[in-house]
């Protein structure tokens, strides 16, 4: 009897699509059942060729190599994942299986992991797609009812591969180039090299910054403070003789008259529900997590708890054929902290969001991230996840329940020929704001006495208030993250239907590569960390001297963007599109070649490579500092120092674990140091006889059985019993 193969993207999916078909028979790298056989990848199991796969003469970096342009492209199974590679090509070759459903992720990159696997393993059957935004039992029932034909994606495909093969192309040879030219490891790209130009950028808006003073006028009285306005509206004025002279004036006056009181109602929708980075940039405000640490988390909501929908979306809004699970997914996070809101939506008949939702136009491959129609069980989530998922809840029921209204009072007051203004509100419906409480952010909410026109107020005194101008502020992680999304501000010059099209397709980088991108960034050390703040090293400003011009525009991300969409749509053929990318590289080459730009390391330590024996660069890392060889062909690398989560029992602050071996030590800005040693004794005696939270994790997870034999599962456990 024929069999039909499923190849899902990771093991977590396979397993849950297992279920659902029933497919509980366990074979190597697969799960079968009666009709279908589920098989999984583990992200990527191909990947391209480096260059000394096409040639061994280009595993030596030479210029005179360069550019190098495979034509055809090869594909590799990825050494690390070969052994279920094998067990996929495998099961493509046996004679009962008829087709292959495509259930990789549904979007450009997930229909990449699946082609590539399919390309290597020289498989010929018929393909169908399955293509859902949730791994819950009811989405992939639905979706295996509505498979869609392969050729349907075929385009997408090579939208994907052309994105791959350009990539490849431009960063090989610019990168080796640079490398080459300089003996440095330079590493550049068509996303990172703009990216650092952003922080780059933005550090020299602040270094040319200069302050100004400004100064205001208030009037105090026992209701309240008001503020001066100025004839043309504006609240202060840079002229300090100005503000004196004003004050003179109105020295000897003590009483003012309410010449008028504006009271305006507002309604204040809820915030939009969430795609991924508006998700990072929100985790980072609140809880100081990086990109990388918040879609992390949320693969966990997604692939271990089934609690959240897709996390790797783009969109904001839901489409309309969802609109008949609502009432399911609010029941399904009915849960304590949130019974309250969801009883008061539910009382109301039908749930019905808020306008603009629910807006198909707005959903290209994914809807917004929102809980799925399961059931969420809290006690099995850990911290971080708890945390995260309640964000993403409370932002779902935030829609459902209503706006906040308030009345917006402002009160003129007259003294002598000025205009003072005092402002304020009264809420008249909490709206969604109820839904967060205290976690709400606070406005000007504060309440105005019921002043009425004509009234008169006795002014205890006039002061004058001074305040200066502020720079634009540094980035952290996740105002960068929404710059790469919206880079309009630094393309200067670029035309306005190339900054639209860079804002239509996302930015810069997509949402499931940007937490990668900024973590390349500080692995390559052309950025670091002080505190929360993002700071270019020397190394990534003199980079950006170095690279060629045209990679450090977002521009160039907008210009492929456009032409990966066309051809998506079968509107530009993929062979043309990788002849501009290949004269590209080649004026990227020809351009580092010719430079007389010179590199210099000035972060050169007394010590030694034990590997090579030339001096060690001393480098931030993004948890601390590190010892690195400024040889490339060398790579040895070695950490001086690592920003723990021990806290310093004097100032709370986390410590910094310093040194090698039974010598190392934790410091603290505050001066608090710390044997290694001393800490564990100290820790264990605080924790005898208690259990961790991580504990009770590994507990919980050991309740659900992982699919055997992964190629990932074999390499920890090889890895773990090298280190015995």
């Amino acid at each position: 009897m024929s069999k039909s193969l499923v190849l899902a993207e990771k093991p977590s999916v396979a397993r849950d699509i297992a279920r659902v078909l029933g497919c509980n028979d366990k074979r190597n790298g697969a799960l079968e059942g009666k009709d279908y056989v589920v098989t999984w990848a583990l992200g990527h199991l191909v990947t391209q060729a480096d260059p000394e796969q096409y040639d061994p003469k280009y595993k030596d970096w030479k210029m005179e190599d360069l550019p190098i342009l495979p034509e055809p492209f090869k594909l590799v199974p990825i050494r690390q994942t070969t052994k279920q590679f094998n067990a996929v090509k495998a099961l493509l070759k046996r004679g009962d299986i008829r087709e292959v459903i495509i259930a990789t992720d549904a979007g450009r990159e997930g229909e990449l992991v699946a082609r590539w696997i399919l390309e290597k393993a020289k498989a010929n059957k018929p393909v169908k797609r399955l293509w859902i935004s949730s791994v819950t039992d009811k989405a992939i029932k639905d979706g295996f009812r509505n498979l869609k034909g392969g050729r349907e994606y075929e385009k997408l495909f090579e939208a994907a591969e052309a994105r791959a093969e350009a990539d490849w192309v431009v960063g090989i040879n610019a990168t080796r180039a640079l490398t080459v030219k300089h003996n440095a490891q330079l590493s550049t790209g068509r996303v990172q090299t703009p990216t650092l130009a952003m922080i780059a950028e933005r550090e020299r808006q602040i270094r040319e910054f200069r302050p100004r003073s400004f100064y205001g006028i208030e009037a105090l009285t026992d209701s309240g403070r008001f503020k001066w306005t100025a004839k043309s509206g504006d609240g202060r004025t840079f002229d300090k003789g100005e503000a004196e002279g004003l004050l003179g004036k109105l020295e000897n006056i003590r009483e003012g008259v309410i010449q008028e009181v504006k009271r305006t109602p507002k309604s204040q929708p809820a915030p939009q529900l969430f795609d991924l980075t508006e998700l990072q940039k929100e985790a980072h405000k609140r809880f100081g997590w990086s990109a990388k640490e918040t879609l992390n988390t949320l693969q966990g909501l997604y692939e271990s708890h089934k609690a959240v929908t897709y996390p790797r979306t783009d969109s904001k809004h839901l489409t309309s054929d969802m609109a008949s699970t609502l009432k399911d997914r609010l029941e399904a996070v009915r849960l304590a902290p949130y019974r309250k809101d969801i009883a008061a939506i539910l009382k109301k008949g039908s749930p019905k969001p808020q306008k603009g939702v629910i807006d198909d136009a707005k959903v290209s491959d994914h809807h917004a991230i929102i809980p799925t129609e399961e059931p969420a069980i809290l006690e099995r989530m850990s911290d971080s996840e708890k945390r995260l998922f309640d964000l993403i809840v409370k932002r779902f029921i935030a829609v459902f329940s209503g706006p906040y209204k308030y009345e917006a009072v402002t009160a003129v007051l007259g003294a002598g020929s000025e205009r003072f203004h005092a402002k304020g509100r009264t809420i008249t419906d909490e709206g969604w704001r109820a839904v967060y409480g205290l976690d709400a952010e606070e406005e000007d909410d504060k309440t105005l006495p019921p002043f009425e026109k004509g009234e008169k107020l006795a002014i205890r005194a006039f002061t004058m208030t001074e305040g200066q101008t502020k720079p634009p502020a540094r980035f952290n992680e996740g105002t960068l993250l929404a710059a790469m999304e919206n880079p309009a501000q630094f393309m200067a010059g670029e035309s306005k239907e190339l900054i639209r099209t860079l804002g239509e397709t996302g930015g810069l980088g997509t949402v499931a590569t940007r937490a990668d991108i900024i973590d390349k960034l500080f692995n390559s050390f052309v950025i670091e960390k002080k505190g929360n703040d993002i700071f270019t090293t020397s190394k990534g400003r003199q980079l950006l001297e170095l690279v060629p011009e045209d990679l450090k525009s977002p521009a160039l991300t907008g210009e492929w963007e456009q032409k990966l969409t066309e051809i998506a749509k079968g509107r530009l053929s993929k062979k043309e599109f990788m002849k501009e990318m290949t004269g590209f590289a080649k004026r990227a080459v020809s351009e580092v070649k010719a430079s007389e730009k010179k590199f210099k390391h000035d972060n050169v330590t007394g010590k030694m490579c034990p590997d090579c024996g030339k001096p060690m660069l001393e480098v931030n890392g993004k948890r601390g500092k590190m010892l690195v060889c400024q040889d490339r062909e060398c790579g040895h690398r070695q950490r001086v120092s690592q920003l723990t989560n021990a806290r310093c029992p004097n100032c709370h602050k986390k410590l910094e674990l310093r040194g090698e071996g039974e010598g190392r030590i934790f410091t603290c800005r505050c001066g608090y140091r710390e044997k290694l040693s001393s800490f564990e004794k100290r820790k264990a005696k605080t924790n005898k006889g208690k259990v961790s939270k991580r504990d009770v994790q590994k507990y919980m997870k050991k309740q659900d059985e992982e699919p055997v034999n992964t190629a990932l599962a074999d390499q920890l456990k090889k890895l773990l019993g090298d280190q015995d």
